[in-house]
């Protein structure tokens, strides 16, 4: 696969608009480790971590950056209902490869209800839109990535699993793998699921107080604590 079929290459400070140091978000220690460092992409990047440390800042601010919707949707939707972005992306430069897609599309588990009535008000003028408000949660989620991800692009999901099963995660791994075999088609994810950390060809980052750590599926504390509750639930469950 060639990186420069790829959508962007890498993301770091932006020289002309530094943002400042010690404010939210540059607080928060992987967010500061990327101002000060940068981050290359390869065809797929996945962030993993415990709530609250910094993945979807992170992932809101790489989409936003890239021109994405800040509810989701593609660079094309102006969905939005009320403002609570970091202001991150104002501070970050994208550098894009020449002669690549510029499609791409955001999805977010949190605000996929809004989304779903911003595209029932705002239908295609091409072709009839899946009617995603009567599937649940799962198979709308499914149902938007088959009819959105389309050739080659960049797709941005942020903790996808909130609204997918376990067949749903293992669907979506195939769609996502399908979709990077095709050389012009690149993800971007944060996650909580193991499962979903599994992508093949995936750069996985632990997120945390450390700031960013790249690690091997195998050594994810992710994996190891699932992988130990699993083995022995009641070693868990009996000091709750």
């Amino acid at each position: 696969m060639k990186l420069s079929n790829l959508p962007i290459r890498s993301i770091g400070e932006h020289a002309l608009s530094p943002a400042p140091r010690g404010q939210w978000p540059q607080t928060l220690p992987p967010v500061l480790q990327l101002l000060d460092r940068g981050l290359n992409f390869g065809a797929a990047t996945v962030f993993v971590g415990e709530n609250g440390s910094g993945k979807s800042t992170l992932i809101e601010a790489i989409a936003l950056g890239y021109g994405l919707s800040p509810e989701g949707g593609s660079t094309g939707a102006q969905h939005s209902t009320r403002a609570t972005e970091s202001g991150l992306e104002n501070h970050l430069q994208l550098l894009r490869n020449i002669g690549a897609s510029r499609r791409g599309y955001f999805l977010r588990a949190e605000t996929m209800h809004g989304l779903y009535t911003y595209l029932e008000d705002n239908p295609s003028m091409r072709r009839k839109d899946p009617e995603f408000h009567t599937m649940s949660h799962g198979e709308s989620f499914l149902e938007l990535i088959v009819d959105r991800f389309r050739e080659g692009g960049l797709w941005v999901l942020d903790e996808p699993e909130s609204a997918l099963s376990f067949s749903g995660c293992l669907a979506l791994v195939g769609i996502l793998k399908d979709l990077m075999a095709q050389g012009d088609s690149q993800v971007i994810m944060s996650t909580h699921s193991p499962l979903l950390a599994s992508l093949p060809g995936a750069d996985i980052y632990e997120v945390g107080p450390w700031g960013l750590r790249h690690s091997n599926w195998d050594d994810l504390d992710l994996v190891t604590n699932w992988r130990s509750f699993m083995n022995m639930p009641e070693r868990y469950l009996r000091h709750l």
